[in-house]
């Protein structure tokens, strides 16, 4: 029997950030706390990174009213700095992030295996709220 091919999804963004700003809030614990949330009734209360292949990271999301959460984490497989994450998650799927300097700006491209419990359609709009608060968080800092 073929192994089963895995889905992929992709989500994009264009942060009006330098990539070099980009990458601190995307990476820096203090900063993932702020935006890592598909919606207003979630949070992320705590994270941890240690940013270096082979490092693991751990983020704790939760929905405010306590009524359920889970941690997301995995190791890094590949990092260079203000350019691409690969990362593999605890169960196994792999997660692609590239950050590519546009001017001012940083276009963000995130490409990840889909898992089976969910639609893709709903994955595809939780990964893409993800990176829309991240980018709504990343543009509102800047201005401070």
């Amino acid at each position: 029997m073929e192994p089963k091919e895995k889905t992929l999804i992709t989500v994009k963004a264009t942060v009006n950030v330098p990539v070099e700003i980009a990458w601190k809030f995307w990476t820096s614990p203090e900063h993932i706390t702020q935006w890592n949330y598909a919606n207003e009734d979630w949070h992320t209360p705590w994270a941890k990174n240690d940013l270096k292949e082979g490092g693991k990271f751990l983020s704790r999301m939760e929905a405010k009213d306590g009524s359920m959460g889970f941690d997301f984490s995995g190791v890094y497989e590949k990092v260079k700095i203000c350019e691409l994450l690969e990362i593999v998650l605890d169960d196994g799927r792999k997660v692609k992030t590239t950050f590519a300097a546009n001017g001012k700006s940083t276009n963000i491209e995130e490409t990840f295996e889909a898992e089976t419990i969910n639609s893709y359609e709903m994955q595809n709009r939780g990964w893409q709220s993800i990176l829309d608060n991240f980018k709504k968080y990343a543009e509102a800092l800047r201005l401070k």
